[in-house]
């Protein structure tokens, strides 16, 4: 990576003209960003206009003032500044063109356009794009790109942080993996979808909409709970991913911890890997088609896709060969869509409505798709969520 930006990049930036902007609105009696004005619990101020956010593995983070602008590489991120209606201050994406909007569509009112978004990720991760960008605050997580050959070094990020900009995020706890070795291991600390909610209304400083939509989750998880039907007459449920290519499973522990797995866990459902070591929380993680057949699940659901993609497609036709067509799942269409597990608060509500509706559609009313839900069987109240991302209340 180069290292002329240490020539380039001397000049003030936006971080040191808020950081003056806020001394200056000091001096003449406001405190901080007037839009957030007399907000209470909105994280630790460090002085006048100026608060810190504490986010392992980074520790007390400092803000001048709310970020105007934060750049964003994994969805998930963005997925939290929609959910607390701060998406406007979105200036990229790892990848823009591929963000799933359509769960926004669903709530009256919500739009989150990613058509001019920067794409973070261009065979590599650039790091010039990040002086280009010049945003207040980053949401990625260093220690994800110091866990592999990324071609990153500590310093070329805490040079970003003094001369653009904090990070603040969190990647590793979408599984509960171990980081690198060194001080991201040492430091690291994992936090579950509402908990990463409160600390960006920290950063954002409407700490008041993550508790509410925390409510909304909350109320919703205690109401699926009380019609769970008793574990000796719940299906099993394989979490994988199909490669067709080799005819192998890429299997998932779906009671597994992170917030990749948050939508799952409420159901309680029965997990046709529990105890194995054939999943990707272990060594070994591809079982064959042979293999399926013997844990033969009554559920097959097929992770990473909100929509169905080549490789569901590819599971389906499982139905045209001559072991495949023997799954109990396949012979029975319980072969679903699994949504993402890069899921912040709105995804998390919409995808554990779905997982209800695809394991025990007794209960919950048969899936058709997204955006299909009958209003009858809908689970949370789309305009209540919409309400609360708007600030207007949503109690």
């Amino acid at each position: 990576m180069s290292n002329d930006t240490d020539v380039r990049h001397d000049a003030p930036t936006r971080r040191d003209t808020l950081k003056y902007g806020a001394a200056v609105a000091a001096g003449l009696g406001l405190a901080g960003c007037s839009d957030f004005a007399g907000q209470s619990g909105e994280g630790t101020p460090t002085g006048t206009g100026s608060y810190t956010v504490e986010m392992a593995p980074m520790g007390e983070v400092e803000f001048d003032g709310v970020p105007e602008t934060a750049a964003i590489y994994d969805a998930v991120w963005a997925d939290h500044l929609v959910a607390l209606g701060q998406q406007d201050r979105v200036v990229s994406l790892g990848f823009p063109d591929n963000y799933y909007t359509g769960y926004y569509d669903q709530l009256p009112g919500v739009t989150f356009d990613t058509s001019d978004l920067t794409a973070l990720w261009n065979d590599g991760l650039p790091e010039e794009l990040f002086y280009e960008l010049d945003a207040d605050v980053h949401h990625l997580d260093p220690c994800r790109w110091l866990s592999f050959d990324s071609g990153w070094s500590r310093s070329e990020f805490d040079d970003i942080e003094s001369k653009v900009g904090p990070f603040f995020c969190n990647r590793f706890s979408r599984a509960h993996s171990t980081p690198p070795e060194g001080e991201c291991r040492e430091n690291y600390q994992y936090y579950s979808v509402w908990e990463l909610a409160e600390k960006f209304s920290q950063v954002y400083q409407v700490q008041n909409r993550g508790e509410k939509l925390r409510n909304v989750r909350d109320e919703m998880v205690e109401s699926i709970s009380d019609r769970l039907p008793p574990e000796s007459e719940r299906p099993t449920v394989a979490l994988v991913v199909y490669n067709a290519e080799s005819e192998t499973f890429g299997a998932y522990e779906i009671n597994g911890p992170g917030f990749a797995k948050a939508h799952y866990r409420p159901l309680e459902p029965v997990g046709a890997f529990a105890g194995s070591d054939k999943t990707y929380a272990n060594s070994s993680a591809d079982i064959d088609l042979e293999q399926m057949l013997d844990i033969d699940p009554d559920v097959i659901v097929h992770h990473w896709d909100i929509e169905p993609s080549d490789r569901f497609e590819a599971l389906l036709a499982l139905e045209d060969d001559p072991v495949g067509k023997e799954l109990t799942a396949i012979r029975n269409d319980r072969v679903y869509v699994g949504g993402t597990p890069m899921q912040g608060p709105i995804f998390n509500l919409f995808q554990l409505e779905t997982a209800a509706q695809q394991i025990y559609p007794d209960e919950f009313g048969e899936f058709r798709g997204v955006g299909e839900t009958p209003a009858e069987n809908e689970l949370f109240d789309r305009e209540r969520v919409a309400d609360i991302l708007d600030g207007e209340g949503g109690e």
